[in-house]
């Protein structure tokens, strides 16, 4: 193939979007991400994922096999020979854009321009466990200074954009609020008969389940939930009921978690498997979704609850305020307030039509609010308008 026919080519072929993440593994995020491109129509827009450090057997949730999913293999600290595998791997993809998430990408944004990408879009997807403020001065100074090469900057919650704007200093037309979507197909309530399908041999079918889908890091909180459910057990013991626990995810603290609930004699009426990859049928198994974290943007996990048909138990935290309705669809509660988690959750596991009532109702507002069409629809949107404005 001549330069000629190569160039003529890329000329009729859509767009190409390169999507930068520090490491891709399972994490919402990550799973955002796969959402869009798997459903994104193919003659829109071209994709491409770069991961600075590594790529793990998550890489299989992406559908779409004309999708190259690049590692650079980034060290710890200023490996400055990861932004030149960078800079080469753009000046060979040409990616029309580049888009960039979180704090953790944002410094590949001038090496993209100088590879000669013509527009660059950042996304705020949540807090950093290093920032979970948002108050870290380098930080903010960061984003000041990458910010002016950026055309867009995306944040996935109302609580990011007002950060963004008023914090961080944003112009507010620069700011686009795109909400995460969940595949309200693939996450579906249970049929009325079935009772925990995924899990009929770890736990009695009178179980009442509660249970969580996260990282087990510091910012997730993974022992708020463990040693809720470590107060809250005996007590609903006490009432008749039998409560049992599932944390799906890996992380460092997921030792921790296991060995509290060792120390509390309750393993056995606990499952932590670590990474799954059948997330949508163990949620069918759920009875209550309870997530403790400290900071959130938008938890796709809560939304996959949500089409799951559970009740929600979340923190009083970032986008979870946008997705709990209290009463309605859950119940919100501090960050860090392992009792008044417990308290929700015995009071959930008492209440099987409070589970059921809610957990319709959660389930209702995914498909009003949050399908990922709509998601997919925006960010189209996005990408079309910036690459406008350069042909423009």
């Amino acid at each position: 193939m001549n330069a000629k026919t190569t160039a003529e080519s890329r000329a009729a072929a859509p767009p190409l979007i390169a999507h930068i993440v520090f490491r891709f593994d399972y994490g919402g995020l990550e799973n955002g991400l796969v959402n869009l491109i798997n459903r994104m129509p193919e003659d829109a827009f071209r994709h491409c994922i770069i991961a600075l450090t590594e790529v793990t057997g998550f890489r299989h949730r992406v559908q779409k096999p004309s999708v190259a999913i690049h590692a650079l293999g980034k060290k710890p600290g200023k490996d400055f020979g990861a932004y030149f595998r960078l800079w080469r791997l753009l000046r060979r993809l040409k990616p029309d854009v580049v888009h960039t998430r979180n704090i953790g990408t944002l410094d590949c944004v001038p090496v993209a321009r100088l590879a000669g990408v013509p527009v660059c879009i950042h996304g705020e997807h949540g807090w950093d466990v290093h920032d979970p403020d948002g108050t870290k001065r380098k930080y903010r100074r960061l984003r000041k200074m990458m910010f002016p090469l950026v055309r867009r900057v995306i944040a996935v919650s109302s609580d990011l954009k007002r950060w963004l704007v008023q914090t961080v200093g944003v112009a507010r037309s620069k700011v686009t609020r795109i909400c995460n979507g969940v595949d309200t197909e693939c996450f579906h309530p249970r049929r009325d008969d079935e009772r925990h399908p995924a899990l009929a041999d770890r736990f009695s079918v009178d179980t009442v389940l509660a249970g969580s889908v996260l990282r087990f890091m510091d910012i997730k909180d993974p022992m708020n939930l463990v040693e809720a459910f470590i107060s809250a057990r005996p007590r609903a013991e006490a009432a008749g009921v039998n409560v049992g626990l599932v944390m799906i995810g890996d992380g460092p603290l997921r030792q921790t978690a296991l060995d509290a609930l060792e120390a509390a004699g309750l393993a056995d009426a606990a499952w932590l498997p670590g990474s799954r990859d059948d997330v949508p049928a163990l949620m069918r198994s759920l009875d209550i979704f309870v997530l403790g974290s400290r900071r959130e943007g938008i938890s796709n996990t809560l939304l996959e609850a949500m089409a799951s048909g559970l009740p929600l138990v979340a923190t009083d935290t970032g986008g979870n305020r946008e997705l709990v309705q209290p009463g309605l669809t859950g119940a919100l509660v501090q960050p860090e307030n392992r009792e008044a988690m417990a308290g929700e959750i015995l009071r959930y596991a008492l209440d099987k039509t409070s589970r059921e009532t809610q957990g319709w109702a959660a389930r209702g507002r995914a498909l009003r609010e949050y399908s990922l069409d709509s998601m997919v629809s925006r960010y189209r949107s996005v990408y079309q308008d910036a690459l406008a404005r350069m042909s423009g």
